[in-house]
C-alpha cells in the first residue's frame, strides 16, 4: 500500500494554516491528500477555521459559531488571505480531503454538501468523536472515515474499538505518543494508522519503522523526502 502524505491544514508550517493559499501549496507539493477544518458560522456556512475561535488565526475575536460570513470574511486570516467557505476549497483544489468536524451540525451540513455534490469518494470525515463518525457513517453509507486519537489511556483494545464502532477505517494518532503495540492492534483489527503532526527527519524515519500508513505534515519538504525514507 502507497504511504499516505497528508497535508496538514494546507501546509500550515509555511503558509497561513487553513487557507485557500495553503490548500494550493499543499496540493502544488503532491501531497496526496488535504486535511482541514469545518465550523459553521452564526449564519451556517461551513468554514474552515480550526480553532473555536478565530482569536489565533485571524486579525479578529471571538467564536466562529457568533461571527456571521461576511463578519468571518472580513478578517485577515494571514498574508491577505480570507476564512474559506468549504465550497470554495472545493473549487479551488481537486486534491482528496480530509474534513475534520468535531460536533454534530457540522457534520450535518457537511453531510448534506457531500451528498449534494456527490463526494463521497474524494473526502475523508475526521474527528475526535466517534458519535460524529457514527452519524457521519449512517448518512454517507461508503464514506471514509479517520478517528483521531490524543492518547490511549483508556487501553489499545477500547481505542480499537472506539474506531471500529464508529465505522472508521483510520486511526490518527499524535505521533509523539505513539507505540508499536497501538499500530500493530490497529492493524489487526484491519485499520490504518497514520501519525500527526511529522515535521521532521527523525518523526518520519519513526513512522515508517513502526509501519505507518501514512502522515500528516506541516511542511512540504516531508512529502519528497517520505517517498525515499524507509
Amino acid at each position: 500500500m502507497t504511504f499516505l502524505t497528508i497535508g496538514h491544514r494546507g501546509v500550515m508550517g509555511v503558509e497561513p494554516e487553513n487557507t485557500l493559499r495553503s490548500y494550493l501549496r499543499a496540493e502544488r507539493s503532491g501531497m496526496d491528500a488535504i486535511a482541514l477544518d469545518l465550523r459553521l458560522s452564526k449564519d451556517g456556512v461551513l468554514v474552515a477555521v480550526h480553532d473555536p475561535e478565530v482569536d489565533r488565526t485571524t486579525d479578529g475575536s471571538g467564536a466562529v459559531a457568533d461571527l456571521t460570513l461576511a463578519e468571518l470574511r472580513g478578517l485577515d486570516a494571514g498574508q491577505g488571505e480570507r476564512v474559506p467557505v468549504f465550497e470554495e476549497v472545493l473549487d479551488a483544489v481537486r486534491s482528496p480531503l480530509q474534513v475534520s468536524v468535531e460536533d454534530r451540525p457540522a457534520a450535518g451540513a457537511l453531510a448534506e454538501l457531500v451528498l449534494r455534490r456527490d463526494l463521497v469518494s474524494r473526502v475523508e470525515i475526521a474527528s475526535t468523536d466517534e458519535a460524529v463518525l457514527a452519524e457521519a457513517a449512517r448518512r454517507l453509507p461508503g464514506v471514509r472515515a479517520a478517528l483521531f486519537v490524543e492518547s490511549f489511556g483508556s487501553g489499545t483494545e477500547a481505542v480499537v474499538g472506539r474506531a471500529l464502532a464508529a465505522g472508521a477505517a483510520t486511526v490518527a494518532l499524535d505521533i509523539h505518543r505513539i507505540s508499536l503495540e497501538a499500530v500493530e492492534a490497529a492493524h489487526a483489527a484491519g485499520l490504518r494508522v497514520t501519525g500527526l503532526a511529522v515535521n521532521t527527519l527523525d518523526q518520519l524515519r519513526l513512522a515508517r519503522a513502526l509501519g505507518l500508513d501514512g502522515v500528516t505534515t506541516d511542511f512540504p519538504e516531508i512529502r519528497s523526502t517520505g517517498r525515499f525514507t524507509a
